[in-house]
């Protein structure tokens, strides 16, 4: 079954370079980013993991977690990190699951259910465990990204939509399109003009559906 926004996510055990986790209790009760990758020792997937270790301080800025999955063990994965940190300059301080048989890969929708791992298996077999998963403290997913294999992904990108899923969490607020932190916000329908004006002050009314207002501290 297909894992949708606002859809609990998986609470699987696993190991990881860094020991056990039961994935819930791993998150706590901050936010987490889950991001995948088809094969230990691919060029594309060793620049992601080195921009995922160059960004620890604003993950640890927002409470953010992060942890990578890779279908491929737990040794492998420890050898693979001192590629990974060589080729960052720092430490990749944040646990890769092995997920050796597929069953995070599957419980996340990224593989079907019949796939299996063929021996000489090369990433092309994986291909689509290349996704970003966004989960709140709620435990429930909040964004989904896949990209192919040949497109690294922006992780500016990810964090930009990580701060306006944790400036929007729970509050009638919304970003448009491109927004950067501190840019203005639009205020959901579910409030009145007046109500808006109540809770956020001043608004600007582009259109009835449309109104902005000064992003909240």
């Amino acid at each position: 079954m297909a894992l949708r926004i606002n859809d609990q996510v998986p609470n699987f055990a696993a190991e990881t370079d860094q020991g056990a986790i039961h994935f819930h209790d791993w998150i706590g009760e901050g936010w987490a980013i889950l991001f995948s990758h088809p094969k230990d020792f691919t060029p594309v997937c060793t620049t992601e993991f080195g921009a995922v270790a160059q960004l620890a301080p604003e993950w640890a800025k927002r409470g953010t977690k992060v942890i990578g999955v890779s279908v491929d063990g737990v040794e492998a994965h420890k050898k693979w990190k001192s590629d990974i940190e060589g080729f960052a300059g720092t430490a990749a301080g944040f646990p890769i699951i092995a997920d050796e048989d597929l069953s995070v890969s599957k419980a996340f929708d990224m593989l079907p259910a019949e796939a299996y791992l063929p021996d000489g298996r090369t990433a092309a077999h994986t291909a689509t465990v290349r996704s970003v998963f966004i989960v709140g403290p709620d435990k429930k997913l909040k964004l989904s990204m896949t990209y192919p294999m040949s497109v690294g992904r922006n992780f500016a990108e990810v964090l930009r939509a990580l701060d306006a899923l944790q400036l929007t969490f729970n509050v009638p607020l919304a970003t448009p399109a491109n927004w950067t932190v501190g840019q203005d916000v639009i205020v959901a329908l579910a409030l009145s003009d007046d109500q808006a004006r109540e809770k956020y002050g001043a608004i600007d009314i582009k259109l009835p559906y449309l109104r902005t207002t000064r992003s909240p501290k």
